[in-house]
């Protein structure tokens, strides 16, 4: 199929790109990397009378900052990937971006993209949610700032709105004392996850003493669990509500998170 007609619009000012969502609203559509976006027109599952295309937009930057990591919305997930910066403080995105998709899409993919799309299987909003980021987001009444926790709401919804746009993702800068731990499972490698999860975790002579989970492709969003220690964080992962699918039911991905959560927590301790 080829994608339905619509009005192309680039920008060349973030002021410009606003006022074009403030103008078409939920008609619009926003272009960054496109590699999720341009599939869904071509299938029909959405059909909006504006793409605005916001590439020519200052807003690919990874910044070091004095309490946090900031990365610029337009930021390919190869950037972020090779960034001695994010290795350096935000070491659970490089544990997770090899398993975005594949290279082809990881060239052109974007950090912004997949957050404000809100896949449920997505890697990097879990590891948003696991390391306490905050989205910058920018409209007409000016910025303001979501935390992760409070930024994804359901099934490809964010607290992101119409007339808004997402221009960062700022990550407190790893702490002394924190190891992270990712893993997910797939059918085969860059597929969609089934279930994955993403950890940050305090740890002292070799012992979890706090951790943070975010669980991925078991919900409607990514789920956050916390913990003290692993009998804590396993009795909670137990009363998590898993969702299943007929191929995937909710007994098999439940499964597959308590696997998940053995593997991260001994990789985390060791």
């Amino acid at each position: 199929m080829k994608a339905p007609a619509f009005r192309y619009a680039r920008p060349e000012s973030l002021d410009e790109a606003i006022a074009l969502l403030v103008e078409h609203g939920t008609d619009a559509r926003v272009l960054a990397g496109g590699q999720s976006l341009m599939p869904m027109l071509n299938l029909r599952l959405l059909q909006p009378s504006v793409l605005v295309d916001i590439n020519r937009l200052p807003l690919s930057e990874i910044r070091l900052q004095d309490q946090t990591l900031d990365i610029g919305a337009l930021a390919r997930h190869a950037e972020v990937l090779y960034s001695g910066e994010v290795a350096h403080m935000a070491p659970l995105l490089k544990l997770a971006l090899p398993h975005v998709a594949h290279l082809a899409v990881r060239n052109r993919g974007t950090h912004g993209g997949s957050c404000a799309l809100a896949d449920p299987s997505a890697e990097i909003p879990a590891c948003a949610l696991a390391l306490e980021a905050s989205f910058v987001l920018r409209g007409p009444r000016g910025e303001r700032r979501v935390p992760a926790e409070l930024f994804f709401r359901g099934l490809y919804e964010t607290a992101l709105g119409a007339d808004e746009l997402l221009v960062r993702v700022d990550y407190p800068r790893a702490q002394p004392g924190w190891r992270y731990g990712f893993q997910e499972v797939a059918r085969r490698h860059g597929d969609f996850a089934i279930a994955g999860l993403a950890a940050a975790a305090r740890v002292e002579g070799g012992v979890l003493r706090e951790a943070r989970l975010a669980f991925f492709g078991v919900a409607d969003r990514p789920v956050l669990v916390r913990g003290a220690s692993v009998e804590e964080l396993r009795e909670r992962t137990d009363k998590m509500e898993v969702s299943g699918t007929r191929v995937y039911p909710p007994p098999f991905r439940r499964r597959l998170v308590r696997v998940l959560l053995e593997r991260v927590t001994s990789s985390i301790e060791k």
